[in-house]
């Protein structure tokens, strides 16, 4: 098996760029002392990656996604469990899938 060089400096060139940017915003942060608006909106941000990532998917899948989807919140919400949840809506897609031969 051969390694092209081109690819193998692209791949570390992108973690070295990654790792730099999230060290830098730690080093950052590590100096200056956040506003409470800035406080906020870093707690929103994990929550607008996780729908800036699910929200495609969701359109594309159609009833059966949204039906899934609304389960798995639904189901977090009541039992503040993540897990289960997810394996719940992962389950009705499979069974909706099989069920109705949706894509």
């Amino acid at each position: 098996m051969r390694i092209d060089p081109v690819a193998l400096l692209t791949i570390l060139g992108m973690g070295a760029v990654t790792y730099a940017t999230r060290i830098g915003g730690f080093w950052l942060l590590g100096r200056v002392t956040p506003t409470k608006r800035v406080e906020a909106w870093m707690r929103a941000i994990p929550g607008a990656v996780l729908v800036s990532l699910i929200a495609p998917a969701l359109l594309v899948a159609g009833v059966v996604g949204f039906i899934a989807a609304t389960a798995t919140v639904l189901i977090a919400a009541r039992t503040h469990r993540l897990l289960p949840a997810l394996v719940a809506g992962v389950v009705i897609v499979a069974v909706a899938r099989l069920v109705f031969h949706a894509g």
